[in-house]
């Protein structure tokens, strides 16, 4: 059995009240402890009292936690034992786990050149620079402390908050009870890196707490669904990060079954659990030969447990396997089913399930399922033509657009509820370090200021 421990400003914390975090067989793996408000109150007080690292010292910091975090033996887990505990508790297949690991190791050992990106072409870093003499704009920070409620469908999910952290925030994360093993293994190897214990906390708490931590920030991030994103749309010192609703469309004058495999592997790339999977796929014309050639190829994927070498698609618990399931049936009532129409339920037999992949084709790009994104590989399919313009593409986090077409390129471009735009023949899951995501957080977290001196 592991501890996982609060990390606060004096050290760990072993609280009083402790959750058991089991595997997907209901075996315990791990006891959480569980802060409580008062605890969380006095460590956000502290993250405040706490002195801004210098810039070199964060960066170098960020940059060697990186390193132990993809390689080195961190809170008593190697990193392969680490990778192993995260499938078998998530039902994430340990390929995705290590892939993820290794993206937020690059993010961390990348993390200046990132933050440099985003900073404004015409501002500087600070007010010393020489350029400030006959005024220019400067570049600051927003606030002290930032906060993140960390989602827990996927380990890469971390890398969202590294920036905070070199941008000279005193980072507070509470992480999903679902999966807490990454972020503690992450703030872990910062604070041995050198950012300290009263600079980075993690505070694992119930949901009558959590909103203490953000209330005592002075701005947080926020993971989860159409909830959480109604829930922070008024307060402007919180980032809600809500469902991507990633998909691909595919135009009539190209040729789609070169992208076969690139639209199969949008759907079902990390076990399909990500925003940027895609789940819908519009095509203009008839999209039913799209549809018979997806089905075939995503049918063909192999039904594993999560922590086999060869694993795509994710596992859980065979009773949740069932709910998911069942909910799938109702909202895909009058659809064509090419996959999961009689279930998308493989029991493995030790009491838990893999989660096949299910696709559906729409009558209307105006469907309602369009919208609609699960834990597991599910893609709806719809025809589209031009007189249905960008409204069925809109809400988008990432949209793979296969045309030739310069002036749609440039309405999906410009569209501001579309956050990335793919042009050709590359998948939804591709991120790069440097490159924004969601935005870059940055642009949420700084702002620029003109100093004359």
């Amino acid at each position: 059995m592991l501890s996982l421990d609060v990390l606060g400003p004096g050290g760990p914390y072993r609280s009083r009240r402790l959750e058991t975090v089991r595997d997907l067989a209901g075996n315990p793996v791990a006891t959480l402890s569980l802060a409580p408000s008062l605890y969380v109150t006095r460590a956000m007080k502290a993250l405040h009292r706490a002195p801004v690292m210098p810039l070199d010292a964060r960066i170098a910091a960020l940059a060697a936690a990186g390193r132990a975090f993809a390689t080195q033996s961190v809170a008593g887990l190697t990193a392969e034992e680490y990778q192993h505990t995260v499938s078998a508790v998530t039902g994430i297949p340990i390929t995705a786990v290590r892939n993820a690991t290794d993206d937020i190791a690059r993010a961390a050992e990348r993390i200046h050149h990132s933050v440099q990106n985003a900073r404004p072409a015409g501002a500087v870093g600070s007010w010393r620079d020489p350029l400030t003499r006959a005024g220019g704009a400067v570049w600051t920070r927003r606030g002290d402390v930032f906060a993140v409620h960390a989602a827990g469908n996927h380990p890469a999910v971390h890398q969202g908050w590294l920036d905070a952290a070199a941008l000279g925030y005193r980072v507070a994360v509470r992480p999903s009870r679902r999966e807490p093993f990454t972020p503690h293994r992450l703030v872990t190897a910062l604070r041995e890196a050198g950012f300290g214990d009263d600079r980075m906390v993690l505070l694992p708490t119930d949901h009558h707490v959590a909103d203490d931590i953000l209330r005592n920030a002075d701005l947080g991030m926020a993971y989860g669904g159409d909830d959480v994103m109604r829930k922070y749309a008024g307060d402007t010192r919180i980032l809600p990060q809500g469902p991507g609703r990633s998909k691909i469309l595919i135009t009539a004058e190209t040729d789609w079954e070169p992208i076969v495999d690139t639209v199969v592997e949008s759907i079902s790339s990390g076990g399909g659990v990500g925003c940027v999977n895609a789940t819908g796929v519009l095509v203009e014309g008839d999209p039913t030969p799209v549809a018979a050639a997806l089905a075939e190829r995503l049918a063909a994927l192999p039904s594993l447990p999560a922590t086999d070498e060869r694993a795509v698609l994710p596992v859980q618990p065979i009773d949740l396997a069932r709910r998911w399931d069942e909910h799938l049936r109702q909202r895909a009532a009058g659809t064509k089913a090419w996959l999961g129409g009689d279930g998308i339920v493989d029991d493995l037999g030790d009491g838990t399930a893999v989660l096949r992949p299910a696709l559906h084709q729409l009558d209307s790009p105006f469907s309602e399922q369009l919208g609609m994104e699960l834990g597991f590989p599910c893609a709806w399919i719809a025809p589209w033509d031009r007189d249905a313009g960008l409204q069925p593409l809109r809400n988008t986090l990432v949209l793979t657009a296969v045309t030739t077409d310069a002036d749609l390129i440039d309405e999906l471009v410009a569209e501001p509820t579309i956050a990335n735009v793919y042009v050709g023949d590359h998948p939804t899951p591709w991120m790069a370090p440097g490159l924004p995501h969601d935005g870059y957080l940055a642009d949420f977290l700084m702002r620029t200021k003109t100093v004359l001196r």
